[in-house]
């Protein structure tokens, strides 16, 4: 999720242009909600209506200020030169969903300088980053207090993923459970306890460090993200990969995530639809 200097105005103005999407689609909504003026004649009897809250907008009943959510984030991108690692169309796939979803519950492994943009963009709904790193929680923390996240470790090392795949391909590992109770290797166990009682409608997986053999690598959050869609109890979540140009990113995400539940490559993230397998007996993991 730590972001790499990649063409930093281009995304600033991406980033601001999607903020400002997100400012329009409150206003309408706010527009829309409002409650209609009654069309019955006043008669003259009584007592005029008090002036329009918003002076200089007559035409508009009330004032729609931007919630401080998205005006912290308008601020933070303005005055920083440090962006997103991931692309505008790598970005955009993930903002469909959120247009569609949020505010949704929406679980992302990493905590980044995109962060406060994933917050935003689900307005209203809960968002939480699980990170690896304790200093740079604390770094995070620093600038952005508002954020909710939480220091998570990870035993594996990415030089052992060929043999956690072969331990992923075992029956264990297809028993659709809560993580927690999985008698599953890869089943990530050490989470705050309210992680796993939350049903997640989008889940990130950006996290953890997996470029160099000795990092901690995503096997485990690859498969435990996968585990966690299957075992809600209704409905589906949205799961996304991204660097799946590295081949673990790759090899794990078609493997746990499945190829059949893939729904769309763009750049290097994969967006994959899960079904609840719990209302659904003998459901094959993979389609």
């Amino acid at each position: 999720m730590r972001s790499k200097n990649q063409s930093p105005i281009n995304i600033k103005i991406i980033i601001l242009g999607l903020f400002f999407l997100l400012f329009l689609l409150v206003i309408a909504w706010s527009s829309f909600s409002s409650p209609r003026p009654n069309s019955s004649p006043i008669a003259e009897n009584e007592p005029k209506p008090s002036a329009a809250a918003c002076p200089s907008l007559p035409l508009t009943p009330t004032c729609t200020k931007l919630p401080p959510s998205l005006a912290n984030a308008l601020v933070h991108y303005v005055t920083t030169n440090i962006t997103p690692q991931q692309t505008l169309k790598e970005i955009s796939v993930s903002l469909r969903v959120l247009e569609k979803k949020s505010p949704c519950n929406f679980l992302v492994f990493g905590l980044g300088h995109d962060s406060l943009m994933w917050t935003s963009l689900n307005h209203g709904g809960r968002t939480v980053f699980l990170e690896e790193d304790k200093a740079w929680i604390e770094q995070i923390r620093e600038k952005l207090p508002t954020l909710e996240s939480y220091h998570v470790t990870y035993d594996t090392r990415v030089h052992q993923a060929d043999g956690l795949m072969e331990t992923g391909m075992g029956d264990e590992c297809k028993v659709i459970s809560d993580p927690r109770f999985s008698k599953c290797q890869l089943a990530l166990k050490g989470f705050p306890g309210d992680i796993y009682d939350v049903e997640w409608d989008l889940i990130m997986v950006d996290a953890p460090t997996g470029y160099h053999d000795e990092a901690p690598g995503r096997m485990n959050a690859i498969y435990t993200a996968g585990l966690m869609a299957r075992n809600r109890e209704n409905g589906v979540t949205d799961v996304f990969v991204h660097d799946v140009d590295r081949v673990v990113e790759d090899k794990f995400s078609k493997a746990f995530l499945c190829e059949g539940y893939m729904t769309e490559q763009e750049g290097r993230l994969r967006h994959f639809i899960i079904p609840t397998h719990r209302t659904s007996s003998g459901k094959p993991f993979c389609p």
